[in-house]
């Protein structure tokens, strides 16, 4: 199988995926505790849960987002070492 994307895609995509899951993650996480420091202003949203799901499901879609970038990855290090000739 040959990959969609360049070798430089593959691997900005899995940095920044990586990057996003965290800290997604982390905000997440405070959404769902009711952290003052996310739901303490008259400005901020009222029920953190329903926040937390859809900061919840951008990170599930940064993780579809790594899981295709790390195959890609993984398919130009296996044709790397095969030794393929590069045309461009």
């Amino acid at each position: 199988m040959k990959p969609v994307v360049s070798a430089l895609n593959a691997w900005t995509c899995i940095v920044v995926s990586v990057f996003a899951i965290v800290i997604l993650s982390v905000i997440g996480s405070l959404f769902k505790t009711n952290n003052h420091v996310m739901m303490g202003s008259t400005e901020d949203p009222e029920n953190g849960q329903v926040v937390a799901a859809s900061v919840f499901g951008a990170v599930a879609v940064y993780g579809v987002f790594l899981v295709f970038c790390a195959g890609q990855a993984y398919l130009h290090v296996r044709e790397s070492r095969r030794g393929a000739i590069a045309l461009s």
